[in-house]
């Protein structure tokens, strides 16, 4: 296809028309520009706000947060005595989760010595909160029930706190769906028959 070039409409018959559109463009492209470079200014901005300062020269950095040693437990009344603070801790975190609770649901809580965050310190060994014999209770259930029954079912899974509590410091009650009353299958009569009373 070949496209002839009209000279009805040249840059020399419309001078005003040309000028006006020239005009038009660039002020349209120095608005784009405008909005562009306040743009990348306004990222660039936020950016190095947000970056991490490196310490002076000269200056010790502080060392990022560790996480507190576990201590060796004291007055263990039904788990091993050779528990390690890591163990425990492992331990009372699976019974937290399966019970629905925090630790001051079973240790008493030190309010006059605070832990960094503001939240009261627990008296771990602590044994004025009738909760924690009842945890000890509930372990020595679960570890008879385990003893006498072994595996739940064919999935090799043992008695655990979680089997019957699911999250709940008290476990729901059972309601059993209603069951029609059992009766002996009736025979249904067979054509030519009658039933027999």
């Amino acid at each position: 296809m070949n496209v002839e070039y009209n000279s009805d409409y040249s840059a020399a018959k419309y001078p005003n028309v040309v000028r006006n559109l020239f005009m038009k463009l660039s002020t349209l492209y120095l608005s784009a520009a405008a909005t562009a470079l306040l743009t990348a200014s306004v990222f660039i901005v936020t950016t190095v706000a947000q970056a991490p300062q490196a310490p002076a020269a000269g200056t010790a950095s502080t060392p990022p947060p560790q996480a507190r040693p576990n201590r060796a437990p004291t007055n263990l009344q039904v788990l091993p005595k050779d528990t390690t603070g890591q163990q425990l801790r492992e331990i009372m975190a699976q019974w937290n989760g399966a019970l629905g609770v925090q630790c001051n649901a079973c240790h008493t809580e030190d309010t006059k010595n605070l832990n960094p965050n503001g939240k009261s310190r627990l008296l771990c060994a602590d044994d004025s909160k009738p909760e924690k014999n009842t945890a000890r209770t509930m372990f020595k259930l679960t570890g008879t029930i385990n003893q006498c029954v072994g595996k739940i079912g064919s999935t090799g899974t043992q008695v655990s706190c979680g089997t019957c509590h699911r999250g709940h410091l008290t476990p729901e009650a059972f309601a059993a769906s209603p069951v029609a009353e059992l009766r002996p299958p009736q025979a249904t009569p067979t054509a030519g028959t009658t039933p027999e009373k």
